[in-house]
């Protein structure tokens, strides 16, 4: 029987870097943490790795609506509603503009824009049902400033930015806060692969560093702090806000 007091914190792309760090906070928070990723044979092991108890993995590709609602309902069934959505989930590579395809368009919107309002919509009918919750997606300052090679990624974490603010709007009235973590350039495996592709990896990766003015990366342990400062009840009278985490990268 499910425990009705409990948190539960859903995570899509939770085994992913950020998105690991992301979970452990939550549960050391007390949440149950429910690791959403592509494999579930990885998710199923970052859930088992989490501190505490009640943790479980699933596979869930955010992109494809009907497969999110599916999993929604099937996580409240067997763990309870979901009290915290974090959207962690995201893609891309270091493309020119003028270089990238339609295909190419459709994938970085599909993961990084359609995943978020596919979560979102699935999960505000429970949230809404229980008269409050926390929506946390994390973006990027690429959103808020541009990014060279990152047009069609910059553009659709913007999407998220402005879709955030307005579901704020809508939802304040229910007790549902809706916020944004905008890391700026972040040491994962993602984006050293992605400059790998370049063929100019350590390069890129230190012009990057050499452009904060902390003089590092961001670590994944960086940004999953704010993240979970923003899913506590600290946080309650905040919402449509965007935090970045960028060492102070950006300061607008």
């Amino acid at each position: 029987m499910v425990d009705a007091v409990r948190s539960v914190a859903l995570v899509t792309g939770g085994a992913g870097a950020i998105g690991t760090e992301v979970c452990v906070e939550l549960a050391d928070a007390g949440h149950v943490v429910v690791v959403a990723d592509l494999e579930l044979s990885r998710a199923t092991a970052t859930a088992e790795a989490l501190p505490g108890e009640s943790h479980i993995g699933v596979a869930l590709d955010v992109s494809d609506t009907e497969a999110v609602k599916s999993a929604f309902g099937e996580v409240a069934e067997t763990v309870g509603p979901i009290n915290v959505l974090v959207n962690v989930a995201g893609w891309d590579r270091f493309i020119p503009f003028i270089d990238t395809t339609p295909d190419f368009w459709d994938q970085v919107i599909a993961i990084n824009y359609r995943g978020p309002i596919n979560t979102t919509h699935a999960v505000l009918p429970m949230m809404i049902e229980q008269g409050g919750g926390r929506i946390i997606s994390v973006a990027s300052d690429a959103a808020r400033v541009g990014s060279s090679l990152e047009s069609v990624y910059a553009g659709a974490k913007g999407a998220v930015i402005s879709f955030s603010k307005s579901v704020a709007r809508e939802m304040a009235r229910h007790g549902i806060t809706v916020n944004v973590v905008c890391p700026g350039p972040t040491d994962t495996p993602l984006i050293r692969s992605m400059a790998d592709e370049m063929g100019s990896g350590d390069r890129f990766m230190d012009a990057l560093t050499k452009a904060i003015p902390m003089r590092r990366l961001a670590n994944p342990d960086d940004i999953a702090p704010a993240v979970a400062f923003l899913a506590s009840e600290g946080a309650r009278y905040i919402t449509g806000q965007t935090l970045s985490v960028s060492g102070g990268l950006t300061m607008a």
